[in-house]
């Protein structure tokens, strides 16, 4: 790895869309990066375009280099460049992309565009050199970085986070591109075991654990105290995985029962519909508000403005929310489900159920808005303490910095 003084890096990050709303853990870790004295590239398909409610994003935006920006005609100059100018990696690289198109959940037109986009990608690097590619994502961004090293391009490695490499590891060919990677990312102990399956135990020594790191604007705040209002809040894409449906049968129990409540959902995305809908059908309208997407310190805000964070997930990699929930001394109400345990602890800093139980999920929310101030606080500290703990944005990005400079096996 080339380096820059003392030992900073050069490194690329490959991103599909960058910046976006649900990927400030990206934005915080490239940011950390910097801090340290790393030279950091952005490279993304698309976002240049996008509505932007945060500051940092748009800081962000102005950053990054974006290769489908210059339309069909930019991937085409770049790939028929490449033919003329490496034809022998380019038939390697060839036969990758048509291999990985095998038993995919997309054809194999759509790998020659992932191959285009490589041979982009390589072109773009000539003005900014770097010696490592990192990408977020262990889908169609790991496989273009993978097939710009084919190309004769740099290392890579790349950050899984679930769920979808979970649930499609063969169709995405996960264990090509972690045979062929200089080491693998996983942000949980339940994610490294989940790519120990699909690699030979020869691998296993490339992937390596580095939490998402929080950003010290949501912990090195002065504790706010438990609000009294008896108010949850949920945080994230409103879509199948998040649970929020499930969520709102729950809201309808407490309702049943004679609670008095306010439940925020914090967010937006394809299933928006579905819950009004289901909101009108119980008459929960008054009790459940949806916010849209919102920024970060208004995230931070709903947080600070709730008595816990409640997340009913189906499937998940480890939600970065909760992190930002704990630090913000709020208990964490949410299921067992991938990494969550390993940070949330039941009866400690929060509450645990199995995922789909909408009794289980009724009655922790009861608990928790039932529960008197004190132990809230309590609950809340505890939780303060343990995020920090596993989520130090600077030691995790220290962790990954000296990754690609190949100075830690």
């Amino acid at each position: 790895m080339a380096k820059n003084k003392g030992n900073a890096v050069r490194v690329a990050y490959f991103v599909n869309q960058y910046p976006k709303v649900s990927h400030s853990f990206i934005r915080r870790e490239i940011q950390a990066l910097e801090a340290l004295g790393n030279e950091v590239s952005r490279y993304s398909l698309r976002g240049w375009a996008d509505d932007l409610v945060d500051a940092d994003d748009l800081s962000e935006r102005g950053k990054t280099s974006y290769l489908l920006r210059a339309g069909l005609l930019g991937l085409l100059l770049s790939t028929l460049a490449m033919i003329m100018s490496a034809p022998a990696p380019f038939v390697r690289a060839l036969g990758q992309a048509l291999r990985t198109a095998r038993g995919s959940d997309r054809h194999w037109p759509f790998h020659l565009i992932y191959l285009a986009e490589a041979c982009r990608l390589l072109r773009c690097l000539r003005s900014a050199p770097v010696e490592h590619i990192h990408a977020h994502f262990g889908t169609n961004s790991a496989e273009v970085v993978m097939l710009a090293h084919a190309l004769g391009g740099p290392g890579y490695s790349f950050t899984v986070h679930g769920p979808e490499e979970f649930d499609k590891p063969q169709a995405l060919h996960l264990r090509e591109k972690i045979e062929n990677a200089c080491f693998v990312v996983a942000i949980s102990s339940f994610g490294r075991s989940q790519l120990y399956r699909w690699v030979d135990k020869a691998q296993w020594n490339k992937i390596r654990i580095v939490h998402c790191g929080l950003d010290k604007a949501f912990h090195a705040v002065a504790p706010v105290p438990v609000p009294d209002i008896q108010r949850l809040v949920c945080v994230g894409r409103l879509c199948e995985q998040k649970g929020q449906l499930l969520l709102v049968e729950a809201a309808q129990r407490l309702a049943k029962r004679g609670f008095n409540f306010e439940l925020v959902l914090a967010g937006d995305g394809e299933m928006r519909g579905d819950i009004e809908q289901l909101l009108n059908a119980y008459g929960l309208q008054s009790q459940v508000r949806i916010t849209g997407w919102i920024s970060s310190e208004q995230v931070r805000e709903e947080i600070l403005g709730a008595r816990a964070l409640v997340l009913p997930s189906f499937a998940e990699g480890l939600p970065v929310v909760i992190m930002e929930a704990m630090a913000l001394q709020r208990p964490v109400l949410s299921t067992y489900v991938a990494g969550i345990p390993e940070l949330v602890l039941d009866g400690e800093n929060g509450w645990l159920f199995p995922a789909g139980d909408v009794d289980a999920l009724a009655d922790a929310m009861q608990d928790c808005l039932t529960s008197d101030a004190g132990k809230l606080q309590r609950m809340g500290e505890a939780a303060y303490r343990r995020v920090l703990e596993r989520h130090d944005i600077d030691t995790e990005a220290t962790k990954l910095a000296r990754y690609f400079a190949g100075e830690l096996a």
